[in-house]
């Protein structure tokens, strides 16, 4: 019998949490709701989960606050769910650490596809990681930077950097294909699992976070290099 997902719905709306509940639950996932933004991390700390739906507005703690506190906790996808249209409210999930997010009001079909793929393209990122026992990739180092993609592991220097999923998928990809550039497009597809829908704040940000934590100048960045009109390219010589 195979595992059944496991979705926290973070939500104070209790027509969206039915709706959510409902369209879930007929996907085959369990769902489990808080509508307090402080009982969240007491929560995921004593309970397997396998991706979170985060909504922004909530009491107690919003949802950028609750995704910056638990990011580095849960190695799971985090979605938020927001009815702020703004670039830059997107932008600010993102720089929290949210994997990806839905906008209010959503088409139940889209929520439920938008959580199937993030959890596929996770447990594919395990698969892959847990298939490597007989062919280890080796380290990747690059001046003081040693990334060991099977450990999934970061060091800067004698530091070790924490990087959330998919900031650490991100980064791996691009330096096992060093000197190559791929395009925004390209690396949205093969990161998250899923088609390009036209908005480039996912991979930028990301890429922006990371740069923040491998560069030594991230606003003059030599390891991940924007290409412009092209796309990004790990710098390894």
């Amino acid at each position: 019998m195979a595992n059944i997902s496991k979705i926290l719905i973070v939500e104070d709306d209790e027509d969206i949490v039915m709706i959510e509940q409902a369209y879930l639950s007929s996907a085959g996932f369990e769902t489990v709701v808080i509508a307090d933004g402080r009982e969240v991390k007491p929560y995921i700390m004593s309970n397997q989960i396998d991706l979170i739906l985060l909504d922004v507005m909530l009491p107690g703690m919003d949802g950028y606050a609750i995704c910056r506190e638990i990011r580095d906790m849960v190695d799971i996808p985090i979605l938020m769910v927001t009815a702020r249209t703004e670039s830059v409210d997107r932008l600010k999930g993102f720089g929290n650490g949210a994997d990806d997010y839905i906008l209010k009001p959503f088409d139940p079909a889209e929520l439920v596809a938008r959580v199937n793929a993030n959890i596929r393209q996770h447990m594919r990122s395990i698969q892959n990681n847990l298939s490597k026992d007989n062919e280890a990739l080796k380290e990747i180092i690059v001046g003081d930077l040693r990334i060991i993609p099977d450990s999934w592991i970061v060091y800067k220097g004698e530091e070790e950097i924490r990087l959330p999923n998919k900031e650490f998928e991100l980064l791996s990809f691009l330096a096992q294909n060093p000197n190559i550039v791929f395009s925004k497009e390209q690396l949205f597809e093969k990161i998250w699992g899923y088609d390009y829908v036209g908005d480039s704040a996912t991979v930028m940000v990301h890429i922006n976070r990371i740069r923040e934590k491998i560069e030594d100048n991230p606003k003059n960045p030599t390891l991940i290099e924007t290409i412009w009109g092209a796309g990004y390219r790990f710098n390894k010589k």
